[in-house]
């Protein structure tokens, strides 16, 4: 892939004795052997620098990279008055690498959040045990409570999975008096259970 630079303004007036400013200053002119030489010589600084903030040398690697993808975009913006090229690149990588280390902490943030959102509450599963045997030993003995018409009637319906139609079926009765033995052994199951309806 071949790296095309915008094209520069004029060239300061006093020549640059720095080194690592001159190879700056011909990557900014689209020279890659320049740009190759300039990372060569400050690789090694700037990925130690990004490292101590990171902390992963995997990360550290990429910001790494995108430091030196910045430095060859904004090289013809670099003002040598105000910084010479190692303060500038490391400035640059110090950025980068503060900003990669917030990333992480927010998606870290942002997963512990959606987990303590999404994730099943532990609970006493011995408790729900013995309440659904208690309950379930209130309604046996309120339902043997009830006439025998309206437990066979309630029994088929809610117990037996059948509709209405089919208990006055299996009964052979008709389906208002199943209706009717049913809503009246309900009401007595409510009223024994203490359930409260609104």
């Amino acid at each position: 892939m071949r790296l095309v630079k915008p094209s520069l303004g004029a060239a300061p007036d006093e020549p640059d004795t720095d080194p690592l400013g001159q190879l700056l200053a011909a990557a900014a002119r689209g020279d890659e052997r320049a740009f190759a030489e300039l990372y060569d010589q400050t690789s090694a600084r700037v990925y130690g620098l990004v490292l101590r903030v990171v902390r992963d040398a995997a990360q550290s690697a990429e910001v790494t990279q995108d430091v030196f993808l910045d430095v060859w975009r904004q090289s013809a913006r670099f003002d040598r008055s105000r910084s010479a090229v190692m303060p500038w690149l490391l400035m640059i990588a110090h950025r980068r690498a503060v900003d990669r280390v917030r990333s992480a902490q927010s998606s870290l943030v942002r997963d512990d959040r959606y987990a303590e959102l999404n994730v099943e509450r532990p609970y006493d599963s011995v408790s729900e045990q013995v309440e659904i045997s208690i309950e379930g030993q209130r309604v046996r003995k309120v339902l043997h409570d009830l006439t025998e018409a309206q437990r066979e009637a309630v029994s088929l319906a809610y117990f037996g999975g059948y509709t209405h139609s089919e208990v006055a079926e299996l009964l052979h009765i008709p389906l208002g008096t199943v209706k009717t033995r049913i809503r009246d052994g309900l009401i007595r199951l409510r009223d024994a259970l203490g359930v409260v309806t609104s």
